[in-house]
């Protein structure tokens, strides 16, 4: 097969795959464009000049074209091509309301798109292709998301620290400006989460937002985030978040079509998109976003029950941890833009946000806004952690697999003896000592803050 070939074989595979009737020129049938949900892609349709390889037809309308290019083909430049293309359409479609404004230049392994009613119109990279119910909503719309961006009204400061004034309105120019991803850095304990409600509502009721996804590394911190959506009175209207917008973790693999703001964790987006119903909830116990360097990247395909338009947003709180290796392709699969939350940025952090950093607020800011207190350092120190222990191997002893935390209780195979310091809480977890040091730190509290 020609790399030509190939590449229009993937392509037909994803437009099928998000809804997309594939037709042959000769074979034109438009009364399949027809209907909420239909939309045909026709397969060299021919023009004054040429032929586009992909014509997009919704209810008899043409609304984009795709540029097909050979596996490999560099696709930086392709888009004049396209726009080529849209020029001659709206002279084939004299009778059309508006003219063609969606355009994909895709290889099978790329795809690029880019709405030319946006108001900077650039291609972005793109997993696959939109469902057609999709494009018919966008192309009815008299504005774009993005659009919708650069008009937000003026933050209403009353109530708000100075810091998350900062991130709000640097925030709202970053989405002015049109970029696509945005960092903000807040220390702990300075209202993080609450600037993250503020924006969301912002965007749910200003931009009209269809949904937001929040993003956090482990189950507790989503019960969190969650609470702080509960209790979030909307400034403008009195009534909480929740009483306006539905706002709810997963706990199970579907998402109600109700839902605004949807709060889960990276693993159970994983999950779903593997089209597993439902997964173990141990998994969101524990972060998966650290100590994953050496681990290979998740595989991802196209799931067209979780389309990559699911979400207009992805917020990723405590966005400096590894993400970006083994889990970055389940980000990237969602045509979103982006909102990193952290108290800590690193390198790669500042990298995949394209060091579009909207604001910054350290710890030391925050200590001498006095909002938080200068940290102190009190060392416990126990035997077993500065010497180890012993496991008598004639004692029964809970068993736990790291991977899938199921436990049994057993007689270790061999005699395990002592273990060094440094085996403790990776390989051993001695619950006394635990036990030990959070007893001494509540006993010693009135002496570390008088």
């Amino acid at each position: 097969m020609e790399p030509e070939e190939e590449a229009r074989e993937i392509i037909d595979d994803l437009l099928t795959k998000a809804g997309w009737i594939i037709q042959d020129y000769k074979e034109l049938d438009l009364s399949k464009s027809e209907g909420d949900k239909n939309g045909i892609a026709v397969r060299e349709y021919p023009l004054l000049q040429k032929a586009t390889d992909y014509l997009l037809i919704l209810d008899r309308v043409p609304v984009g074209v795709i540029e097909a290019k050979r596996l490999g083909y560099p696709l930086s430049g392709v888009a004049d091509q396209s726009m080529d293309y849209i020029k001659l359409i709206s002279k084939e479609f004299p009778d059309a309301e508006n003219d063609p404004v969606f355009h994909y230049e895709s290889t099978g392994g790329e795809t690029f798109f880019r709405d030319l009613r946006d108001p900077k119109p650039r291609s972005r990279k793109v997993f696959a292709f939109h469902k057609p119910e999709t494009l018919r909503i966008w192309f009815e719309q008299e504005d774009t998301l993005r659009a919708r961006l650069r008009d937000l009204p003026k933050l209403d400061t009353e109530g708000l620290r100075k810091c998350q004034v900062v991130a709000l309105t640097g925030l709202d120019k970053s989405f002015a400006e049109s970029k696509p991803k945005s960092l903000i850095q807040m220390a702990s304990g300075s209202g993080k989460t609450f600037t993250a409600v503020t924006f969301c509502y912002r965007l749910a009721k200003f931009a009209k937002a269809k949904r937001i996804l929040f993003l956090a590394d482990r189950n507790n911190l989503t019960k969190q985030t969650r609470d702080e959506f509960d209790k979030y009175i909307t400034p403008d209207d009195g009534r909480k978040f929740t009483e306006i917008y539905n706002a709810k973790r997963l706990e199970t693999n579907a998402i109600d079509p109700s839902l605004k703001v949807c709060i889960t964790t990276i693993q159970r987006v994983y999950s779903m998109l593997k089209g597993e119903k439902e997964m173990d909830e141990q998994l969101e116990e524990k972060s998966q976003m650290e100590n994953d360097e050496d681990e290979k990247e998740v595989p991802i395909t196209y799931n067209p029950k979780l389309p990559i338009e699911e979400f207009d947003f992805v917020v990723i709180d405590e966005c400096h941890r590894s993400i970006y290796n083994k889990w970055r392709q389940v980000l990237e699969y969602f045509d979103t833009i982006k909102i990193g939350l952290t108290a800590t940025p690193t390198k790669p952090t500042y990298g995949y946000f394209d060091q579009n950093l909207v604001s910054e607020y350290s710890h030391q800011d925050a200590v001498f806004d006095k909002v938080n207190v200068q940290e102190q350092i009190y060392r416990i120190r126990t035997e077993v952690g500065e010497e180890g222990g012993a496991i008598q191997s004639h004692f029964v002893y809970e068993h736990r697999d790291k991977t899938s935390r199921k436990s049994e209780y057993k007689k270790p195979d061999t005699k395990i003896g002592d273990y060094p310091p440094e085996q403790l809480d990776e390989d051993i977890v001695n619950p006394n000592q635990i036990r030990t040091i959070i007893r001494e730190f509540k006993n010693k509290l009135p002496e570390i803050f008088p």
